[in-house]
């Protein structure tokens, strides 16, 4: 017997958080969050969930056993701000049996035809977010790096199968870090950082809310209007970032760039793979996992960006080059072996134009798909 229903009681929670250390056992490339932190991030305690909008975590049930799961909402502030009546699905993870999908994807659509909305999109972040966004189409060897998706590969069909349609790709890139690309870098960067007139500077944990501030500002110059699935950040999420950053921001790879002025004109924010460490603790932090946490925590030789912007004015100035440059003489300092830029959006072209500067075609590339209700 199939049951689909919302995931409410503690039971149901734990079956949602739980279902892909089932669905994924013994495949190298996926890597097990932290339980207790998924747990929270479901239900909206380290993120901007609830403040969006409604939503439900979704569960389903095969003869007793959990078998697939989503979280389907709608982010009204997005919505507000572009004038659309879209709704997102989030976090799939299904068993090989296509009642199951089909009954898992009819009750989000459900949910949202109930509410008024005109289409489906996912799988996307949940509000706020830069994490899980898509299903990967065509490379599911390579590690999963830091708050990256991970998926089977049949979810592509069953989400075609239901009748989704591709909305749009992102994309990862891989570049690693050499003595002979920072030598080709030694006198660009400082010729064009003198010429235009700015400067790159790690960011100062010591006054961080300036910092943050400055990021918001650069995000509000920077961000085009035409993005249809982006907003400036609200107050509220401006906060979240600040919370999530603080306790595993890494100066050596987090970057502000200031005009002659010191006003702020561009920034990133990368960190460390912590996957590497998660990878070897099975889902939790205790009782001895803080152990491993501290010991393969020095062990960590990847990174990953996951944002970087520039104003308009100082684009095709070399500022994404010159941060880009800070960032790989960290890296060869400290050992590590490449950096994933991801997840681009490809109609992000500017981003898509610099990154082929550093790396070839990309090595990854995830789906986002869409359903009209209409």
């Amino acid at each position: 017997m199939l049951i689909v229903k919302p995931a409410l009681s503690r039971k149901e929670i734990n079956d949602f958080v739980m279902l892909p250390f089932q669905l994924y056992k013994g495949q190298e490339a996926w890597v097990p969050p932290l339980i207790s932190d998924f747990r929270k991030y479901i239900m909206g305690k380290n993120n901007a969930l609830h403040q969006a909008g409604e939503n439900e975590r979704v569960i389903a049930y095969l003869d007793g056993k959990p078998a697939g799961r989503l979280l389907v909402g709608i982010n009204d502030e997005l919505n507000e701000y572009k004038g659309f009546r879209d709704g997102y699905i989030a976090l799939y993870e299904c068993m090989e049996q296509d009642e199951v999908s089909r009954k898992l994807l009819s009750y989000a659509e459900d949910f949202l035809r109930k509410r008024g909305v005109n289409k489906i999109k996912g799988p996307l972040s949940l509000p706020g977010g830069d994490d899980y966004r898509g299903f990967i189409i065509d490379n599911f060897e390579d590690p999963t790096l830091i708050m990256n998706t991970y998926n089977k590969e049949y979810y592509n069909k069953q989400f075609l199968d239901y009748g989704f349609r591709k909305y749009y790709d992102c994309y990862a890139y891989k570049a690693f870090f050499s003595d002979e690309h920072k030598e080709r870098l030694d006198k660009l960067i400082p010729y064009v950082k003198k010429r235009y007139k700015y400067t790159v500077e790690p960011l100062d944990l010591k006054q961080i809310d300036r910092e943050i501030a400055d990021v918001k500002e650069v995000i509000n110059k920077a961000m085009p209007e035409e993005w249809d699935d982006f907003m400036p950040p609200t107050d509220e999420e401006i906060q979240i970032i600040k919370d999530q950053l603080i306790p595993f921001a890494d100066p050596d790879f987090v970057y502000i760039a200031r005009d002659e002025n010191r006003k702020p004109i561009g920034f990133d924010i990368a960190l460390p793979d912590y996957n590497q460490v998660l990878k070897k603790l099975g889902g939790r932090l205790f009782p001895f996992g803080i152990f491993k946490f501290l010991y393969y925590k020095r062990k960590i030789d990847r990174l990953r960006i996951f944002t970087l912007f520039v104003v308009p004015e100082y684009r095709k100035k070399g500022v994404t080059a010159a941060i880009y440059y800070e960032g790989l003489k960290r890296g060869l300092e400290r050992g590590y072996k490449f950096v994933e830029g991801s997840t681009i959006w490809e109609y992000n072209k500017p981003m898509l134009n610099d990154v082929l500067g550093f790396s070839d075609e990309p090595y990854k590339t995830y789906r986002i798909y869409y359903k009209d209700l209409l």
